[in-house]
């Protein structure tokens, strides 16, 4: 029988050494047998509409899509989470999440400050870093967005690989979010002009390797901390989930969070090559919210929102030839036929009541609160931390009262908070 260390023998253990634990994390079980019909439709359906994409509208996007089908793929094989990894830190002390999240957060600047340093794009794009500006917007939005999480029980990447994979709750937090997001930019005139300072990319004064450099050491200082709260809380592991075995678990799962990090750092960098602009999700959600209510008879168009500059031009385009589209698409059957292969693809019937309301109200706290922050855990800080922008360290420094908050709020709703006596967190 294994033991767990002591959390004092823990204190002064190596850097480099595993975070303790209260109990030793119970062993994966067997992946079960693939899912050969969600298989087929799912792959069917990526090879089709990336065909079509090409036909339609050409390379670029078509590439775009596919980047976003390995999104889903890396995602769901990793099971790499945003809303868990608060949760598992406030709740418990367990930081293996968070520490997860520097990897990808540390290799995603190294590719970024490569890519936007030296100007190189792919389709004549010129890469740009993700800022905004640091308001009341920013914090506010931010912290509504956290606490939506908690409730609805994804972030807006793991909203995406949560439908894809058949989890039917998320299914709702989804159309919460879309709506959400689409309350938003119909009422933006009544947040638009929140006091905010200009956006502050670190690169634009001490020049791209030194931002580079900062944000390395920040992020080293986040391990170091996560370390230290672990080591003192000593928490339950982190559950395992299926798994294949030998030279199978490449394709059918799971992957170890640290793969995950740095698979997805390789391909939100394809993103940003391709398309100029870094990953985002939430502003597809406005999109398609709008694009509903001009088909229901409304018009979006006259929309405030709809009339800033680039944003017209979205909304006028086709919604396949739209670069966050394509991705947020693409994750969802990337994440269908990782959990296919996987064995884990099942729709999830009879949703709680109380569970419903809590995943279409945190869906709609997720829209309305990444509108106002100018983006998620995806646009604002991966992409905002990766670019040297204050504006991301901001947000997840926000998101994580709002996490605080939503544990708070989560019983109300019978959704239930890790416990330092649990068996897994």
């Amino acid at each position: 029988m294994t033991i767990a260390p002591s959390p004092q023998a823990a204190k002064t253990a190596p850097l480099l050494s595993p975070s303790p634990t209260s109990v030793p994390q119970p062993p994966a079980p067997p992946a079960p047998p693939v899912r050969r019909g969600p298989l087929t439709v799912s792959g069917l359906l990526a090879a089709a509409l990336t065909a079509f994409v090409w036909s339609a509208h050409g390379a670029k996007p078509a590439v775009l899509l596919l980047l976003g089908l390995g999104l889903g793929v890396a995602l769901f094989h990793s099971r790499f989470g945003f809303t868990s990894a608060w949760r598992q830190l406030i709740a418990v002390g367990n930081g293996a999440g968070l520490r997860a999240h520097t990897l990808l957060l540390g290799t995603t600047a190294t590719l970024f400050a490569l890519i936007i340093g030296t100007g190189t794009g792919l389709f004549g794009s010129v890469p740009a870093p993700s800022a905004g500006p640091l308001g009341l917007g920013l914090l506010i939005g931010a912290f509504v967005f956290a606490v939506g999480m908690q409730l609805g029980g994804a972030c807006a990447s793991g909203t995406l690989f949560a439908v894809g994979s058949g989890q039917t709750s998320i299914l709702l937090t989804l159309g919460g979010f879309i709506g959400g997001a689409t309350l938003a930019a119909w009422q933006f005139d009544l947040w638009k002009d929140l006091p905010a300072l200009e956006p502050v990319v670190m690169a634009d004064h001490i020049g791209w390797f030194g931002s580079w450099a900062v944000t390395i050491l920040a992020l080293a200082a986040v391990v170091v901390v996560t370390r230290r709260v672990q080591a003192r809380r000593n928490p339950p592991p982190i559950g395992a989930v299926p798994s294949a075995r030998g030279a199978a678990r490449v394709l059918r799962g799971s992957w170890p969070l640290a793969v995950g990090a740095l698979a997805l750092a390789v391909l939100g960098a394809g993103v940003l090559l391709v398309s100029g602009g870094a990953w985002g999700v939430t502003s597809a959600f406005s999109l398609w919210g709008s694009e509903l209510v001009g088909a229901l008879g409304g018009h979006p168009e006259g929309w405030t929102w709809w009339q800033q500059a680039g944003n017209k031009e979205m909304l006028a385009g086709p919604v396949l030839a739209d670069k966050t589209s394509l991705t947020d698409i693409g994750i969802m059957i990337g994440a269908a036929v990782a959990a296919a292969l996987g064995g884990t693809w099942a729709l999830h019937r009879g949703v709680p009541w109380r569970t419903a309301v809590a995943a279409v109200l945190g869906g709609v706290l997720m829209g309305v609160g990444a509108r106002l922050a100018g983006g998620c855990n995806i646009g604002a800080y991966l992409a905002g931390i990766a670019s040297g922008s204050l504006h991301g360290w901001i947000w997840g420094a926000t998101a994580l009262l709002g996490t605080w908050a939503g544990l708070k709020l989560r019983p109300l709703f019978g959704l239930g908070n890790p416990k330092p006596g649990d068996g897994v967190c």
